[in-house]
């Protein structure tokens, strides 16, 4: 059980047998009660004062937000190009955020999660609404794998199948609609080996 400070009214009980909040010990001991559910009520509401003002509750910190910076991307697909306006992810809370709990997402708009260098990636649908297309980038922004139409909510494991520096999350009918390929170019700004 936790034992909660209460200001003003003392540290808990240092006594073994009786673990109770002193200053329940103490009005317990002024009083006779004739019903056992009094007691308990009156310790239920002890306690709940003491975690109000408790240190711990005083002491929490809320992270603040995730949000994520916007850039611009091109497609290249045989003669045609492909301008989409893209959020990045690029530090680990933005990976893990992603597009979670989105409802929606412009047909021009994406994702791109960016890494240091390239290696197998995975990526899941979890807490993901929206249905995607995944794009898995190489360092000079070739498309490696197309995962089409992942499911949402899914927690199956998206694999890129090749070292991959970044992954490209689209609106879900968006490389069968615009007749992307592996093979085909993403240029961005921000990867470097596609400048």
């Amino acid at each position: 059980m936790h034992h909660t400070t209460i200001r003003g009214a003392g540290k808990t009980g240092s006594n073994p047998r009786h673990p109770l909040p002193t200053l329940y010990i103490r009005v317990m001991g002024r009083f006779r009660f004739r019903s056992a559910a009094l007691p308990a009520a009156l310790l239920v509401t002890v306690l709940a004062v003491g975690a109000e003002f408790s240190p711990a509750a005083e002491g929490q910190i809320r992270r603040p937000p995730v949000t994520f910076e916007k850039s611009r991307i091109t497609i290249l697909s045989g003669n045609r190009s492909h301008a989409f306006r893209v959020e990045l992810a690029q530090t680990a809370r933005q990976h893990a955020q992603g597009l979670m709990y989105r409802r929606h997402m412009a047909a021009d708009a994406g994702m791109l999660f960016i890494h240091r260098r390239p290696a197998p990636r995975s990526m899941w649908m979890k807490n993901t609404y929206i249905p995607l297309d995944m794009l898995f980038l190489g360092t000079d922004g070739t498309i490696l794998r197309i995962a089409e139409r992942t499911v949402p909510l899914s927690t199956r494991a998206i694999r890129s199948g090749k070292p991959a520096i970044a992954v490209l999350e689209l609106n879900a009918g968006t490389a069968a609609r615009l007749g992307l390929r592996e093979g085909d170019r993403v240029v961005s700004p921000d990867l470097p080996g596609t400048r």
